[in-house]
């Protein structure tokens, strides 16, 4: 769902540092190479290097992660939803959510690694998701805004993807989009109802873009000089744009959505420039997405918190689904005999 371009680490300490040269096998690295350059697919029985099997693995966990905590911030106003239609909707999208996040959970298990590996990594605070959902949602106008800003900033993000070079990542990515842009049309709809609605509400919508405007245009990732495992996300065909070249994307694309819609982009600097035919806008506050990633955002503890709380309060299913399933392997292994 929503994503940051997945190059952040999950190690502490702020940004990503180059990778270290490769030591693999020259033959099996050059026939990996080649596949790689005839854009071809990677599958799990595959030879691969191992820097290549770790960056997937932190890349699609980190989305993962990402899926299951936003489930959090909107779950939390399907109780307060303003009519039945918009509790069902909203339903809906926080369930396709989970979803989501068990496709990429397997995907991960492709490479290796295992989902308790992968959970003990968010709860304890190692692993990393998009710091986007470590902000409070103070507004019904605020899960609109999610679904048309934060979801269409996901959507540029993840359309790439689809053509990752690792197949199951890739094949799973499929679905994911398709039913990220059933959100992104039901967030920018609810908003379209608001703003036809009362000046109160009016006021609530734009103040809810005045707050997430900046955070959507972070969630691409730092610059793409501050980025450098993003180039070898590019050279392996796990990434397929650059940072900076989505959000610019995404950023042209929504500036006429926002006139129709009628509310204003809270960026003085924003503007159309004839000469490069794209916008321009103004400087991003990276220190605070920093901060918020490192452990540092208005809701961070809350949001691993409340995580970590339902998980323990839920192995009691998983107990009982394992249970059950021994049962019937049991009883086939008894008929089979």
């Amino acid at each position: 769902m929503y994503t940051q371009s997945f190059n952040v680490p999950d190690s502490p300490g702020g940004k990503p540092v180059p990778l270290a040269p490769s030591l693999e096998d020259p033959v099996l690295q050059a026939a990996f190479d080649a596949r790689i350059d005839a854009d071809g697919r990677i599958e799990p029985q595959d030879w691969m290097p191992e820097a290549y099997r770790k960056t997937l693995i932190r890349q699609i966990s980190q989305h993962a992660h990402s899926e299951i905590v936003g489930m959090l911030p909107e779950g939390n106003w399907i109780s307060r939803a303003p009519s039945l239609k918009r509790k069902a909707i909203l339903i809906a999208k926080v369930q396709d959510e989970g979803g989501h996040g068990l496709y990429l959970y397997s995907a991960a298990e492709t490479l290796g690694t295992s989902r308790d590996q992968m959970l003990e990594g968010l709860h304890s605070g190692r692993a990393k998701y998009s710091s986007i959902f470590n902000y409070p949602t103070l507004t019904w106008a605020d899960v609109g805004v999610i679904g048309w800003l934060v979801d269409g900033a996901a959507i540029m993000n993840q359309i790439p993807l689809c053509r990752c070079s690792y197949g199951p990542y890739a094949r799973a990515m499929v679905r994911v989009c398709k039913e990220e842009s059933f959100h992104q049309r039901q967030g920018y709809e609810a908003l379209l109802e608001m703003m036809t609605g009362t000046e109160e509400q009016k006021a609530m919508v734009q103040d809810a873009v005045n707050r997430w405007w900046w955070k959507c245009l972070a969630m691409f990732g730092p610059p793409d000089a501050d980025s450098p495992n993003s180039a070898q996300g590019m050279r392996w065909g796990i990434k397929r744009v650059s940072n900076d070249e989505l959000r610019q994307k995404f950023v042209d694309a929504t500036v006429p959505q926002a006139k129709v819609l009628g509310v204003t982009l809270p960026d003085r600097d924003l503007k159309w420039n004839e000469e490069r035919q794209h916008h321009d806008y103004g400087a991003i506050d990276w220190d605070e997405f920093w901060a918020t990633v490192n452990g540092n955002g208005p809701c961070n503890k809350e949001r691993l918190a409340t995580r970590v709380k339902a998980h323990n309060e839920g192995q009691w299913v998983r107990d009982a689904a394992l249970a059950h399933a021994r049962k019937q392997q049991e009883r086939k292994m008894k008929e089979a005999a």
